[in-house]
């Protein structure tokens, strides 16, 4: 049961210390930030009964209007809740919006109810039992040496695991020799920044909307990023620059955030700006195993391998917390990226490098994979029929693939959904916030949210979904 206030002539037993104004619009301004204060700090936890206005005001020696009208106001602005027979009490929903992350997919602590920020897979769904397995087996049949300092490409058997891996199921170019484990895409992208860097390039494009952790990672190297133009058919690659020895970051099977795939002729036309100015492409392939409606979409790597550094990761398929990502570079780049691999981080941790080498070999990321596809799908199904039923205005897009969609909102309302979704204790992005600093647009840029459908475990997709349905316009 909710606490109930004993008052005291002081004000000290509601968590207040009142220094207002002794007359005038004063008293009823300070009291309402003295209460307001006492809720957001913590002090009046979520459904406790405040005094009567009476009460309040007899202990306070002030008028009972004042009480009544700082209470009022709190209502008002969401603070308080006041219903008949059952007094005024704190709000049970939180008061402030989650606060921002500045690492992609990192859950908010507090008092967050649902999670639908994108850029995290359901991590309660992780194969324990099968990785243990293979955990046990990888620990078991290691040689003695793979516990020392080792190579800085990481351990053989999971590059020649990922190489067999990549050419199946991703049409990527790769051997062993040219592989570089690394701790994630950060890591990888960092890398490759340095390496660019060294070799006198100062600035690189990037896709218009995207991850502005990625522009950090670039900018931290000493890269400018330059926004290219975006549409319904991807990156405009035709707009990359003709000087020589330039380089694009792409996102070409299921662009990020906005989830549409680049188009076969834009494809063409970044592989061949690549050729003929020497230039170099970063793939992201961040969801390349998540396709439902479509065939696959093949990693451009495979167009040249000479030309295209591709970076994948478990983050997605597995969970970001494994911290495991490779590139499978140009022969040109490899010794170059191990060299700065090594200088800095020589080796990631070899057991899990063991363990994902046998979970690849043994099929077991296969049926992980297959299952995760089934669970996702289903996800994206049920909300795209939550939305017809409930929101009708707003329209989702990029749903072919991944593990989020982009939901078309109405003109001018995107800032006041994100807002609903706070009060609900829902974390979900504004399509803005992925919106590339420079970026122009002849038009201004479309209201919508990010939802990952992916991140909230199976017993509270269900909750999730509802809550979003409740903010949407």
């Amino acid at each position: 049961m909710a606490e109930t206030w004993a008052t005291s002539p002081s004000g000290q037993a509601l968590g207040i210390d009142l220094h207002i104004e002794p007359t005038g619009s004063g008293l009823r301004r300070g009291l309402t930030d003295a209460l307001r204060d006492a809720v957001r700090g913590g002090r009046l936890a979520p459904g406790t009964r405040l005094p009567a206005s009476r009460t309040l005001a007899a202990d306070l020696g002030i008028a009972r209007n004042t009480v009544a009208d700082a209470y009022a106001d709190l209502v008002a602005e969401g603070w308080l809740t006041a219903r008949q027979g059952s007094g005024t009490r704190v709000a049970e929903r939180p008061v402030e919006a989650p606060r921002p992350v500045t690492a992609p997919g990192r859950r908010t602590p507090g008092t967050l109810l649902h999670d639908l920020h994108p850029g995290t897979p359901d991590l309660a769904s992780f194969p324990r039992a099968a990785w243990l397995k293979a955990a046990r087996r990888a620990l078991t049949e290691a040689p003695n040496d793979a516990l020392g300092y080792g190579d800085p490409r990481g351990r053989p058997e999971l590059r020649t695991a990922l190489a067999h891996y990549l050419a199946r199921a991703r049409g990527v170019h790769a051997h062993p020799d040219r592989i570089v484990v690394c701790a994630g895409f950060a890591q990888g992208l960092m890398l490759l920044g340095e390496v660019l860097r060294r070799r006198g390039l100062s600035d690189i494009a990037v896709e218009s909307y995207g991850l502005d952790a990625h522009w950090d990672i670039l900018a931290r190297a000493g890269l400018r990023t330059r926004p290219l133009p975006l549409d319904e058919r991807g990156t405009d690659t035709a707009a990359l620059e003709p000087r020589p020895g330039g380089a694009v970051l792409l996102t070409p099977a299921h662009q990020f955030p906005l989830g549409v795939p680049l188009h076969p002729d834009r494809r063409a036309a970044a592989v061949d700006w690549a050729r003929r100015t020497g230039g170099l492409i970063l793939e992201d392939d961040y969801d390349g195993e998540f396709r439902y409606d479509r065939q696959p979409v093949g990693a451009l790597q495979g167009l040249d391998p000479d030309r295209v550094a591709y970076l994948g990761t478990a983050s997605k398929s597995l969970a970001p917390g494994l911290r495991l990502g490779w590139l499978v570079l140009p022969a040109a780049l490899t010794d170059e990226v191990a060299a700065a691999k090594g200088d800095s981080d020589w080796s990631c941790g070899v057991l899990d490098q063991l363990t994902l080498a046998e979970f690849l070999r043994s099929g077991a990321y296969d049926r992980h994979l297959r299952g995760a596809r089934l669970r996702y799908r289903r996800r994206r199904d049920h909300l795209v029929a939550a939305l017809a039923e409930q929101a009708p205005a707003v329209r989702a897009t990029g749903i072919a693939a991944g593990l989020h969609a982009v939901l078309r909102l109405p003109p001018g309302t995107e800032q006041s959904v994100v807002r609903a979704a706070a009060w609900q204790r829902l974390r979900v992005a504004g399509l803005s916030s992925f919106r590339h600093e420079d970026t122009a647009h002849p038009a201004p840029a479309p209201d919508a949210l990010v939802v990952g459908y992916g991140t909230p475990p199976d017993h509270a997709w269900a909750g999730a979904l509802d809550a979003l349905c409740r903010v949407l316009p």
